[in-house]
């Protein structure tokens, strides 16, 4: 589970996150927001790769600042521009984030196996991760989160990249991961993905939640009940300037 209890992050005059409170529990729980609206910030905080101004952060009850270590045992994550090490092979990288996590050796090898066949990475187990396209890279930093079989994962616009058939193994690995019980917390930009995956949404915008729930209690937020998640997200985050956009072409 992720708690997030009054999180707040300032950058001088600038308040990026305010007051950001969630629970998130065995769930695919979608995250979105338009650009700078405080989606990176918050999962940075969540994940102990930014400290917040105030409030706090517990995964599986462990605070991540009072206890780190065993906080960051049960989650993987997957950011928003992958981190690797370019001159080790896919297999030495996977390896020494395996000995990170203090993995036994056939639960490792076990792991190790399924996701190289399931991002169709065996015929480059053994190629230097510097030759790798972004896509390719994209697919090394999901097979690190997913090693070592993560109570909560978090995954910033884990897409992009992928080409097609990975990106439908992806969406059915989270749907899989959610069955046994993961906790998935993901960020994205395309909308289909995650009005079709979802069991809860929040969009921030300015820093702050401006909605909260399933589709069901979204639409319902926005009195239409035939509304898609991009008409809500547009509506509850840029309406007037997608207006002026539709009035602009309607004009032409």
């Amino acid at each position: 589970m992720i708690e997030a209890i009054n999180l707040t992050k300032k950058y001088d005059n600038l308040l990026a996150v305010n007051d950001l409170n969630l629970q998130v529990h065995k769930e695919l729980f979608v995250f979105l927001g338009p650009n700078g609206a405080g989606k990176t910030t918050s999962i940075k905080m969540m994940t102990g790769l930014l400290k917040p101004t105030s409030g706090k952060v517990t995964i599986e009850g462990y605070d991540l600042v009072e206890q780190p270590v065993e906080a960051k045992r049960h989650f993987g994550l997957v950011p928003d521009t992958p981190v690797l090490y370019d001159k080790l092979s896919l297999k030495e990288f996977l390896e020494f984030i395996g000995s990170v996590y203090e993995m036994e050796r056939n639960h490792f090898k076990r792991r190790y196996n399924q996701l190289i066949d399931l991002f169709d990475l065996n015929d480059r187990k053994n190629d230097l991760i510097q030759n790798f396209s972004h896509g390719m890279k994209q697919k090394c930093v999901l097979a690190a989160a997913l090693i070592h079989d993560p109570k909560v994962l978090f995954l910033d616009e884990p897409t992009v990249g992928l080409d097609p058939k990975s990106a439908r193994n992806l969406k059915d690995l989270l749907k899989g991961l959610v069955e046994k019980g993961t906790t998935v917390f993901m960020s994205t930009h395309i909308l289909e993905i995650a009005e079709a995956m979802c069991d809860r949404v929040a969009i921030i915008n300015k820093g702050k939640i401006v909605a909260l729930g399933n589709m069901d209690e979204l639409r319902l937020k926005s009195q239409q009940k035939e509304k898609s998640l991009e008409d809500i997200f547009l509506e509850l985050t840029g309406g007037s300037e997608f207006d002026e956009v539709l009035k602009y072409l309607e004009d032409k």
